[in-house]
């Protein structure tokens, strides 16, 4: 979608859908399950929860995957973005690149451990902006 075009949502329906992405991220893998599946809901969380800090704040943003790009113009309307969640751009690779065969090797547990660590700080953080009354959720 072009960045003109208007955002459908409101914040808190943002980071409501960030917050689900975040719980499909978090189960157990089930059989013939990939990791690269929960790491791609951990990304999806991620995108989420800062493009709910966009709606937030009344901000257009450009549809994409790319949470380097989504962060980089958080700081263009001058947000500070603290360092543990600058750290999930890493986790555009699993919006694309390691959803389908032939293009990565296999996501790894840790990996993936890693992955939902990142989203859950980015789902915190976003929450945390939005509605700091709230009650802060479990990091696990």
């Amino acid at each position: 979608m072009p960045p003109n075009r208007p955002v459908p949502g409101s914040a808190a329906e943002w980071l409501r859908r960030a917050r689900a992405d975040l719980a499909l991220a978090g189960v157990a893998l089930p059989p013939d399950g990939m990791y690269e599946d929960l790491c791609f809901h951990a990304q999806q969380a991620a995108e989420k929860a800062i493009k709910a800090v966009y709606r937030h704040h009344g901000w257009a943003f450009r549809y994409t995957h790319d949470i380097k790009e989504l962060l980089a113009g958080l700081r263009a309307h001058s947000m500070s973005v603290p360092d543990d969640v600058e750290e999930a751009a890493t986790l555009t690779i699993y919006a694309h690149q390691v959803r389908y065969p032939g293009f990565e090797e296999p996501v790894t547990v840790q990996e993936h451990a890693t992955a939902l660590t990142l989203a859950r700080r980015v789902v915190a953080w976003a929450a945390g902006l939005i509605d700091p009354a709230a009650p802060a959720e479990a990091s696990g």
